[in-house]
């Protein structure tokens, strides 16, 4: 599959890259980024965290405010940065929301019309991106995932569903309940319809309590959080963890707000935390 590079920029040592591309999964041009460490190279392939962000979010968001490329660079971790949903003047969209439509896909595979042509984000992540990525970088099948808010909600959710395929999983303010709050109620009766048991595949709190699988997952929440109470529910993943014993680590963190000031206070503990579970 053909890239097109649309910039490259020196940072740290490493090279943050911001590419384009038509992809067949979502059926329109999306845009990615990748930071690559400065030891990267065809002779040694780094392992990969790929970041989900939230909602109204590009590539751009994480790799310019979030202070992780530092660290990414003294631990020899390429950083990839996916866009929130397929864009462009032929998909869907609500003008009206910024929770619903373009920056807002939620990271599931739509069922519904007119969303299921082009709002496949899971298949998207979990496939088509790490394949397009392997191929054309200096990158391994070492892979860990993490995301924000929505973002967050998506990493649970394919690194829960997916957990041969990613060694280590962390969020930042998770959407952990979504079936049970107002931006995944919206969300998912629109994309999938009015059938809530199918929304539990793409519920980290239902997930959890029925996986067969130890995956160790991170989750750092601020406790000032405007959406904590309504939207982000911590409260369901951390019972269904308990429940079944898994090794869910979570932090609250007093004071924190749901911005990037919180993600860049704490990223780098992600990052060391994605990458002790790399190397193993």
């Amino acid at each position: 599959m053909k890239l097109e590079k649309i910039s490259h920029t020196a940072v740290f040592t490493g090279t943050h890259q911001q590419y384009q591309h038509a992809s067949n999964t979502v059926n329109c041009t999306m845009q990615f980024a990748i930071f690559l460490p400065s030891c990267a190279s065809d002779n040694h392939r780094v392992p990969v965290l790929y970041w989900l962000s939230g909602l109204t979010c590009t590539d751009e968001n994480f790799m310019q405010k979030a202070g992780a490329l530092r660290m990414a660079e003294q631990l020899g971790l390429a950083i990839v940065t996916a866009d929130t949903s397929p864009r462009g003047d032929g998909v869907p969209d609500d003008k009206d929301s910024y929770d619903f439509g373009q920056g807002a896909g939620f990271y599931l595979n739509a069922t519904e019309t007119p969303w299921d042509k082009h709002y496949h984000m899971y298949d998207y992540i979990v496939d088509e991106l790490p394949s397009l990525v392997e191929s054309n970088f200096p990158v391994s099948d070492k892979r860990a995932v993490s995301g924000h808010s929505m973002g967050g909600h998506g990493a649970l959710v394919i690194g829960l569903r997916n957990a041969k395929r990613y060694q280590s999983i962390s969020a930042f303010s998770p959407i952990a309940n979504p079936s049970n709050c107002p931006w995944g109620q919206k969300a998912f009766s629109h994309y999938l319809g009015s059938n809530k048991e199918t929304w539990q595949q793409y519920d980290a709190s239902a997930l959890l309590a029925k996986t067969e699988f130890d995956t160790p997952i991170l989750v750092h929440q601020g406790s000032d959080d405007n959406f904590l109470t309504e939207q982000l529910k911590p409260q369901a993943l951390i019972d269904a963890a308990k429940h079944e014993q898994y090794p869910l680590s979570y932090h609250e963190a007093p004071g924190y707000d749901h911005s990037y000031y919180f993600i860049s206070s704490f990223i780098d503990e992600h990052l060391r935390f994605h990458s002790k579970h790399l190397q193993q």
